[in-house]
């Protein structure tokens, strides 16, 4: 009953937005400027912990990965970030947030596919993105986008 639930409001909006607002949505690469307002954005989004994230280890991320993030403005509004980069091999998308109000319109794809085509143009050929397990939202997102769920891996961690 509550996956139902879910899957309904997570259906696109039909006739939400025209298409004039949507196409005042811009995408800009995410650079040092944003990484306030974007850790702001992901800190108000449900399914992301922040965890050791801080200005300065994101603005090390940028630069060890230039040209894969991305972040989405309307107006002076910063209202959808992604985060992605990859290790030589595969592709990882970290987090990736789109405002409540903004939701459902597109642009969490829209951030996705442009994290995509810079990781294909680095030649990479796989991208993975980690969701939490209780983050249902998360899984109703990437699921019909056409991410496979893994079930045959598992991920340890080890604090440094």
């Amino acid at each position: 009953m509550v996956k139902s639930m879910l899957a309904a409001a997570w259906r696109p909006a039909v006739g939400r937005r025209g298409e004039s607002d949507h196409m005042s949505v811009t995408y800009q690469s995410f650079e040092a400027e944003h990484i306030d307002r974007v850790l702001d954005l992901w800190s108000r989004s449900e399914g992301i912990d922040l965890g050791s994230d801080s200005p300065a280890s994101l603005q090390e991320f940028l630069e060890r990965n230039p040209s894969f993030s991305w972040v989405a403005v309307r107006g002076d509004l910063l209202i959808g970030a992604a985060l992605c980069g990859h290790d030589g091999r595969r592709g990882y998308i970290h987090h990736l947030a789109v405002d409540s109000s903004e939701r459902r319109t597109g642009i969490g794809q829209a951030l996705v596919q442009r994290c995509l085509s810079g990781l294909r143009r680095a030649g990479i050929g796989k991208c993975h993105v980690f969701v939490f397990r209780n983050n249902r939202f998360g899984e109703l997102f990437w699921g019909p986008a056409g991410w496979e769920r893994r079930d045959d891996v598992q991920m340890f961690s080890h604090f440094l």
